[in-house]
This record gives structure tokens, sequence and C-alpha cells, in this order.
């Protein structure tokens, strides 16, 4: 059974960027979390990881479409 939830730590190990990425991303509410347990522990849930995910394949698709490679300056 895969986890519905995973840590920062998992998201980082995921996405490849640090733990401090991960939660900048989780606090300017990019990537939708919550605290759990006494101590606040962050979670983010896996379908909303995978949302993200698809968002920034969406961002970065428009982002190329926008700005085309200049053959030029790629030789």
């Amino acid at each position: 059974m895969t986890a519905r939830f995973l840590t920062l730590a998992d998201v980082a190990e995921t996405l490849n960027i640090s733990a401090s990425q991960t939660y900048a991303l989780v606090r300017s509410g990019e990537l939708p979390a919550i605290k759990v347990g006494g101590r606040g522990q962050w979670r983010v849930e896996a379908s909303a990881l995978e949302d993200y995910i698809a968002r920034m394949y969406d961002q970065t698709r428009s982002f190329i479409a926008n700005n085309p490679v200049d053959e030029e300056t790629t030789t």
C-alpha cells in the first residue's frame, strides 16, 4: 500500500531538492501541506505532490512556448 502522506524529506528526495527548498514551497502555499501531531510535523498528500508536479510541467511547457531558443546562442 502506498502512503497517503509524505514527509518533507520524502518530498525533497522525490523532487531532488533540499529540505529548505521543500519547506519554502510549503510555506509559500505553492505546495499544499498540513501540520499534524503535537510537534506540528508537516505532511504533503501524495496526490498534492503529483498535482504540483503536473503544474510545473504545464508552467515549463508554457515557458518554453513563450521563450523559444535562439539557435545562434546555443551553437
